[in-house]
């Protein structure tokens, strides 16, 4: 990728005031609670963590809504939650975000996810997770193709973001992406693992490197490896693009006519990579309907990515300083071409 100049981004950037991407996925709350450790316990030998503060943010399908909020673009966030307290906080929060709650279906049968991180001295020590992952009902299903229906002549992309909470069936999943598709939307999906082969003819489909290992049964840990994967599951799941997310190795893409990039990780200092791929898959969503190709949507995520892994926390990226770090690296990069350029040497590759 070979940077993008001030006018080029700042036209993907325009773009996207008025996009409205509908997110369906498994809602959930992240709560926090920071504190200091300074001695171990007389009970047993763990750490005593003196609590400093709690905060609670939106977690999930309600993450990548609140990403697409604050890039610019306008989200319609589908999902789930239990008729409890985590509920209505989950509710609560949406509003203070200026997220609409007209799409979340109340279901009394089963509760409002919430995953609960300790945090000692900006270090994660533990995480307790409250959930069902029981499949919805058809009941709750046929609501939610309903919704989709209704929406999707107004939308621009569909995300699906799933964790394996139960919302993201086979029948719901076969439906709506059927649905959006004939309305020719573009349709993206951060998968799990559960449901990784029904995401067929989708636009483009994120796993990172353990979902794609655990699914292929291959190894993606090299540049050419993951190559491999990523043209494997194009095979399986006609979709046009394939973005493999690879930690510390970066991200890889592969098109469907073959063509591939590999995008080295932005991130110089990795406080938390909770959230990273909500962010992510938002930002590549938003920038594709903002019209952005899909190299340079990736070149964008992989900056937001990286913005996102230097906080401490489940945080939306914000778009000013994107659209900053971008430029600022387009210009380094084009600097050291330059002075390559001087010193005689004739090509220099940005892949």
């Amino acid at each position: 990728m070979s940077g993008f100049n001030y006018e080029r981004l700042k036209a993907i950037f325009d773009g996207i005031s008025g996009k409205r991407v509908a997110v369906l996925g498994d809602l959930m709350i992240d709560r926090y609670i920071w504190g200091s450790v300074s001695r171990i316990s007389p009970e047993a030998p763990v750490p005593v963590l003196e609590v400093e503060s709690e905060s609670t943010r939106l977690g999930g399908a309600a993450n990548v809504a609140n990403n697409i909020r604050s890039l610019g673009a306008e989200p319609i966030l589908i999902g789930l939650v239990g008729k409890d307290e985590a509920g209505e906080k989950l509710k609560s929060i949406l509003h203070e975000c200026r997220l609409s709650d007209e799409g979340i279906i109340v279901d009394p049968g089963r509760p409002t996810t919430v995953k609960t991180r300790v945090i000692a001295h900006n270090q994660h020590v533990v995480r307790m997770d409250f959930e069902m992952r029981r499949d919805i009902e058809d009941l709750i299903l046929n609501k939610v193709v309903q919704l989709i229906g209704n929406l999707v002549n107004d939308i621009d992309a569909l995300l699906i973001e799933d964790y394996n909470k139960g919302m993201l069936t086979k029948e719901l999943l076969a439906q709506v992406i059927d649905l959006t598709r004939k309305n020719h939307k573009v349709v993206s999906v951060d998968p799990k693992q559960k449901n990784f082969f029904e995401y067929k003819n989708v636009t483009l489909f994120k796993p990172n490197r353990k979902e794609a290992e655990g699914a292929l049964g291959v190894p993606a840990g090299s540049d050419e490896e993951s190559l491999d994967a990523a043209r494997k599951l194009i095979d399986r799941l006609k979709c046009e693009y394939v973005l493999l997310t690879r930690g510390e190795k970066g991200m890889t893409l592969v098109e469907r006519d073959g063509t591939f990039a590999h995008f080295p990780t932005k991130a110089r200092n990795v406080a938390d990579v909770s959230g990273a791929g909500d962010t992510v898959i938002s930002t590549l969503t938003v920038a594709l309907v903002s019209g952005a190709t899909v190299k340079e949507a990736a070149a964008i995520a992989n900056h937001a990515g990286a913005i996102v892994c230097g906080e401490v926390g489940i945080v939306p990226v914000n778009k000013e300083k994107l659209f900053t770090e971008v430029i600022n690296d387009s210009k380094s990069l084009a600097d050291s071409v330059n002075q390559v350029k001087r010193s005689g040497v004739r090509e220099i590759s940005h892949e």
